[in-house]
C-alpha cells in the first residue's frame, strides 16, 4: 500500500480522481509493515493478500475486537464501522508507506482513520482506511492479543518464504548429479511431511494432537538440513568475499552447480523449518489458548523464527545476487569461453548451454529475492562516433550497476595508461609522448554514474565481462578538458584523482559538445577534504622547519670542544 504525502488540510479534494475500491476496506497495522484486512476486498488487492493460515478463529476474534475498540470509535465508526465485522486476510504495507509513517508523514483523515491509496501491480486501485500501528492502545491490548499477534507474524513469515520456494522449479540434470539426487529427496521430502500437515491444520483450523505427533519427531532432521545449507551458503558467501573480482568470477564459476543446489537446497529447508514453528505456536494455542506459558512459548517461536530468517536470508540473497550476475554477463557474451562451468566438457557450446540451464534454474529465485534492473538506457550525454553501436555495451554494464545507481554518461576515448605522479600533465614532453603512443592505443569505456566512474577495455568488456577500474566520485580531485598539440586538435580530459592521473584522448569525430558534457558532470565531483588538505599543509610545513633546521649554525659547543 501506498499514501498520499498531503496533509489533512487538503482533505479528500487530492484523491477524488483516484479509483474506489471500496468505502469500508480497512487496514490496520497490527504489526510493523504488517496490516490485517477488514471488510471488502477489491479484486486487484486479492492477489497480494495473504492468507490467516494457521492463525486460530479465535485469535482473529481477538484481533478484530480490539481493533473495533479503539478509543476513537466514535468517529471511526461511520462508515467503516461494520468493516470490523470480519477480518478478511494479511497484508504487507509497502516500504513507501513504512517510510512515510516513520517520518511522521500527515494522511488524509477520513472517518477516524487515515487515507491510504492501495497500490497492487504498481499502478493505483483504490483506497483503504489505514490504522497505524501507534494508534493501537499496545500497553493495554497486549496482554490480550499478544498470542494472537504473534500467530500472525509467524504465518506470515511462513507466508513469505513459502512465496519464494515456489521459485524452487524441477531442478536440471545438470545441477542435480547422483549425490545431489538423494540430497534433494531429503529436503523435499521433509518439506512435504511439514505441508502435508500444514494444509490439514488450516482444513479443520486446529492442530490436534494426533496431527502434530505426525510431525513432532522431524525437529532433528529439519535443523540438521537447515544448519547444514546453511553453512554450505556461508562458505560459499565467505569464499567470493575473500578474493579479488578475478578470483571471484573463477570461483563463481567452478561452482556454479554447487551454488545453485544449495541456495535452493537452503530455502527449501528454511519454508519445512518455519512450517514445522508454526505448526508448533498453532499447537500451543489450540491446546492451552489461556495458558499463559505457552503464550510466553508462542511469542518465543516467533522471534526465533524470524531470527532465523534473518540470519539466512541476506546470505542467501548476495550469493544468488552474485552468481546470477555472473551467469547473466555470460549469456551477454556469446564468444566467450566459459569451459570452466562444465570442467567435464571441452565444448564452448556446451558450456554456454549449461550456463542458459543453470540461469533457468536460479533466475526464479534471484528475481524474487531481488527484482532485476530494467534494460539499460544510453544516457543523454554519449561520447563516442555516431557508427558506434551501443546496445552490446549497455546489456553487459546493466548487471554492474547497484540499486538506484543511475548512468549520466558514456565514453570511449583512447586512454594512456595512468599517469605518475610527476608528469606534467600539459607538458609538451607529454603530447609528444601521446602523438606517438596514440597509434596503438586500445579504445576504454568510462561509463559515468552518480557514484562512480567505471571504466574497463572495450575488447576485455566485451569478450570477457570484465572491468578495470571502479573509482569512487569522491575520490575525484580535478578534472580539466583541453585540446592537444600533437597538431591533432583532438579534445583530451584529464582525471585528477586522490590516487592517479588519466588521460581519454577523443577520435577527432566525437562531437565536441559530448566531450564537455563529460568533464561537466566529472567537475560536480571535484572536492578536495579538509583532512587531505590539512595533511598537505602540515607536510610544507614540515619541509620548511626541516630545511630551516639544517642551515642553523652549529651549537658553540659542539664547535669549540675546549669550552
Amino acid at each position: 500500500m501506498q499514501d498520499p504525502s498531503d496533509s489533512a488540510e487538503n482533505d479528500e479534494s487530492n484523491t477524488a480522481d483516484l479509483p474506489v475500491a471500496s468505502d469500508s476496506t480497512v487496514i490496520a497495522e497490527v504489526l510493523p509493515g504488517i496490516g490485517v484486512v477488514f471488510g471488502e476486498v477489491p479484486a486487484e488487492l486479492k492477489h497480494d493478500l495473504f492468507g490467516f493460515g494457521l492463525v486460530p478463529a479465535a485469535d482473529r476474534s481477538q484481533i478484530s475486537t480490539a481493533i473495533a475498540s479503539l478509543g476513537n470509535t466514535a468517529t471511526a465508526a461511520g462508515n467503516i464501522g461494520s468493516a470490523f465485522a470480519s477480518a478478511q486476510g494479511l497484508y504487507k504495507l509497502s516500504d513507501a508507506t513504512q517510510a512515510l509513517l516513520k517520518a511522521g508523514g500527515t494522511l488524509v483523515v477520513k472517518d477516524g482513520a487515515n487515507l491510504g491509496t492501495v497500490m497492487a501491480n504498481g499502478r493505483i486501485v483504490g483506497q483503504a482506511r489505514l490504522i497505524p500501528v501507534s494508534s493501537l492502545s499496545l500497553a493495554q491490548t497486549a496482554a490480550a492479543i499478544g498470542p494472537a499477534l504473534a500467530m500472525v507474524a509467524l504465518q506470515m513469515q511462513l507466508s513469505e518464504i513459502t512465496g519464494l520456494a515456489r521459485t524452487n522449479i524441477a531442478l536440471t540434470g545438470q545441477v542435480l548429479t547422483d549425490i545431489r539426487h538423494e540430497q534433494w529427496a531429503e529436503v523435499t521430502g521433509l518439506g512435504t511431511a511439514i505441508d502435508r500437515a500444514i494444509d490439514k491444520a488450516r482444513e479443520i483450523e486446529s492442530v490436534p494432537g494426533s496431527l502434530w505427533d505426525t510431525v513432532a519427531g522431524k525437529e532433528a532432521d529439519l535443523r540438521k538440513q537447515h544448519e547444514l545449507y546453511r553453512l554450505n551458503v556461508g562458505r560459499h558467501v565467505q569464499q567470493i568475499h575473500g578474493l579479488d573480482s578475478h578470483g571471484r568470477r573463477e570461483y563463481l564459476e567452478t561452482n556454479a552447480e554447487a551454488i545453485v543446489f544449495d541456495a535452493n537446497a537452503l530455502l527449501s529447508s528454511l519454508k519445512a523449518w518455519t512450517g514445522y514453528q508454526a505448526l508448533h505456536a498453532a499447537r500451543a494455542r489450540t491446546a492451552a489458548p489461556d495458558d499463559e506459558g505457552e503464550a510466553r512459548l508462542v511469542d518465543t517461536i516467533a522471534r526465533d523464527t524470524r531470527a532465523e530468517l534473518e540470519s539466512a536470508l541476506p546470505e542467501m540473497k548476495a550469493l544468488v545476487d552474485a552468481l546470477t550476475r555472473e551467469l547473466r554477463i555470460i549469456a551477454e557474451l556469446p564468444g566467450r569461453d566459459a569451459q570452466s562451468l562444465t570442467r567435464k566438457r571441452k565444448d564452448a557450446k556446451a558450456a554456454r548451454q549449461t550456463s542458459a540451464r543453470l540461469l533457468e534454474a536460479i533466475e526464479p529465485l534471484a528475481d524474487a529475492l531481488h527484482p532485476p534492473v530494467p534494460p539499460l538506457e544510453a544516457p543523454e550525454a554519449v561520447c563516442a562516433l555516431e557508427s558506434m553501436d551501443l546496445d552490446p555495451y549497455l546489456r553487459i554494464l546493466r548487471w554492474f550497476l547497484e540499486d538506484g545507481e543511475t548512468l549520466r554518461v558514456l565514453a570511449f576515448p583512447d586512454q594512456l595508461d595512468a599517469l605518475g605522479p610527476l608528469s606534467a600533465i600539459f607538458s609538451v614532453a607529454k603530447e609528444k609522448l601521446t602523438a606517438v603512443i596514440d597509434r596503438s592505443a586500445a579504445k576504454t569505456l568510462v561509463a559515468v554514474t552518480d557514484r562512480r566512474i567505471i571504466t574497463a577495455r572495450t575488447n576485455t568488456f566485451l569478450e570477457q565481462g570484465e572491468i578495470g577500474r571502479d573509482i569512487p566520485l569522491d575520490l575525484v580531485r580535478y578534472v580539466r578538458a583541453a585540446t592537444t598539440q600533437d597538431g591533432g586538435g583532438r579534445l583530451a580530459i584529464d582525471l585528477i584523482t586522490r590516487d592517479e592521473n588519466i588521460r581519454w584522448l577523443f577520435p577527432a569525430g566525437v562531437d565536441d559538445v559530448q566531450v564537455d558534457a563529460l568533464a561537466a558532470v566529472l567537475a560536480e565531483a571535484m572536492t578536495i577534504p579538509d583532512a587531505e588538505r590539512d595533511e598537505l599543509r602540515q607536510r610544507g610545513h614540515v619541509a620548511i622547519e626541516a630545511g630551516q633546521a639544517s642551515t642553523e649554525p652549529a651549537d658553540d659547543a659542539e664547535q669549540d670542544p675546549n669550552r
